[in-house]
């Protein structure tokens, strides 16, 4: 294929996650005559996926219950789930599991040949299939595997979707900015997907991986998508707390297995505070160490497994193991240092199970989307479902329908006169401003007052990040920038609709949860930058 021209296809999917690898092979699968291109903006294996350590919460265990799995996500989702999309997502799960067994996945067995299953926070039951503590590296190689086997499905890397366009009322594909080329394409599609994961990149302290900057809800809010609750964003509560390793998830699957929380002087901290302690739901318990870190005046707080079998936990977390060892820290003799940080978008582009958007031509999967699955707080390990379960949903509606939609032509991407700028350092300057501003004032508990600081600076970045996306040749960053600034926004400006504190949304100004249980909703309409929230 010419890496320079554009390029038609049945189905374009942006994003290489569980949910788009997954969307692409259930659709070969059964309809191996409708054509894909699958882009990414790195490498194919460099996604979300890939650092998710926990596993996948499925009911397999005789002795639990689809009942028990829904009334621990509606717990978790602090009131705003919609219980019949739960009820869809739970009763998936073995399916789900199934499905990525047969295509090689090998999740850890017990002696009698059983799926051992892990818990983690607000499962009231074990329900977690994993493979050791490296679950979505297992389950991404597989898939990735799986994609190379079929020939027809076209996989473009260093690609990063620019925006999405509308011509005559349907989402006829997108401008593709080619990273190895450094030129812009056009992607037409009859039916075009986000697959593009979550907006981790916007906060400082991230458990995210670079490639997570928000790019499609913002493309999508920019083509006239319904945005909903982007003011949940879920901070995990371990984080590894070290200066040369960042970004180090340690997996709450290692509370499920009995280790606690303490102070830096050895005190535990959670028994008072929630019923299930350390297996709290994590807005709980990453408010408890944010609390615990601001009343004491130290950087973290620690983790400590040490006083369990030392064979049981290096076999059963080999990888954070050996990693700390690296960095000094035997996690069998001592406790761990953490801290929380940005974890999970819960809010994104709304859309129904099966991915469809209120923009034809247009789904959206995985954590891009926002289904009612997750409410105000997602439970632990209910993620990598939603990817697999959105994916097999989607490919279902596309294959019954995907003929009854027509290709589009578009115009050729404009792009800026100037030379790519030779002062980079302003675009990492301004971003680096941003992830600060959103950790300081909209990060685990929030203010109004804070939250109109940081929109005011947000309005001031936004027209800086503009006048170089206009002038200059496009590039890499300046796309990322121009995403996380318009993502930032959104969670701001959502944050401040919500008068009340629920789930993964915390505000000094408003405690309390209030009687009434409702979306907040973003819509794109006149100007370049106006919103409406209803």
């Amino acid at each position: 294929m010419d890496q320079s021209a554009d390029q038609d296809t049945d189905l374009l999917i942006i994003g290489s996650g569980i949910a788009g690898l997954t969307l692409a092979l259930s659709v070969n699968e059964i309809r191996p005559d409708i054509s894909i291109i699958l882009v990414t903006k790195n490498k194919i294996e460099e996604a979300n996926t890939k650092y998710a350590q926990g596993g996948i919460s499925s009911v397999i265990s005789k002795i639990d219950s689809f009942a028990s799995h829904i009334e621990d996500t509606l717990v978790a989702g602090a009131g705003l789930c919609r219980k019949e999309v739960v009820e869809v997502f739970i009763k998936e799960g073995p399916k789900t599991v199934d499905q990525l067994i047969k295509w090689g996945v090998n999740f850890d067995k017990t002696a009698d040949n059983q799926i051992e299953l892990g818990r983690e926070g607000g499962h009231h039951e074990r329900r977690v299939a994993h493979v050791k503590d490296y679950t979505g590296l297992a389950i991404q190689e597989v898939l990735i595997a799986e994609i190379h086997r079929r020939d027809s499905i076209i996989i473009l890397e260093n690609r990063i979707a620019i925006d999405l366009v509308n011509v005559q009322d349907q989402i006829a594909g997108a401008y593709i900015f080619n990273n190895n080329t450094k030129e812009v394409c056009n992607f037409s599609a009859k039916i075009t997907v986000i697959a593009t994961g979550g907006a981790g990149k916007v906060f400082r302290y991230t458990s995210n991986p670079d490639i997570a900057s928000g790019d499609g809800i913002a493309m999508a809010y920019r083509a006239g998508a319904r945005i909903a609750n982007m003011e949940f964003i879920q901070f995990h509560p371990s984080i590894l707390y070290n200066t040369e390793l960042q970004r180090f998830l340690i997996t709450e699957a290692i509370r499920g297995e009995g280790a606690i929380l303490t102070s830096i002087d050895g005190r535990r901290f959670m028994e008072n505070i929630h019923e299930l302690k350390e297996l709290a739901p994590r807005d709980i318990v990453s408010r408890a160490i944010d609390a615990e870190i601001k009343k004491t005046g130290v950087d973290h707080v620690l983790l400590d497994i040490s006083f369990k079998d030392k064979e049981y936990v290096k076999r059963r977390f080999p990888a954070i193991y050996s990693t700390l060892l690296e960095q000094g820290i035997d996690i069998t003799k001592e406790p761990i240092p953490i801290v929380p940080a940005a974890h999970y978008t819960i809010g994104g582009i709304k859309s129904a199970t099966n991915g469809v958007t209120n923009l034809k031509g247009l789904l959206a999967i995985g954590e891009a989307s926002c289904t009612g699955l997750h409410g105000a707080n997602r439970l632990a390990s209910n993620s990598l479902l939603e990817g697999s379960v959105m994916a097999r949903k989607a490919a279902n509606y596309i294959m019954k329908n995907i003929d009854q939609f027509k290709y589009h032509k578009f115009k050729k991407w404009i792009s800026g006169d100037a030379v790519e700028p030779d002062e980079a350092v302003i675009i990492t300057h301004n971003w680096a401003e941003l992830r600060r501003l959103m950790w300081n004032y909209v990060g685990i508990v929030r203010t109004t007052k804070r939250l109109l600081r940081a929109k005011r600076r947000i309005e001031v970045l936004r027209e800086e990040v503009l006048n170089y996306y206009w002038d200059f040749h496009v590039t890499k960053d300046i796309i990322e920038l121009r995403n996380v600034v318009e993502v930032a926004d959104l969670i701001v400006t959502s944050a401040l609709a919500r008068k009340e504190s629920r789930g993964a949304h915390y505000t000094s100004d408003f405690p309390e949860k209030s009687d009434e249980n409702h979306d907040t909703f973003i819509l794109k309409n006149t100007g370049p930058h106006y919103s409406e929230i209803f």
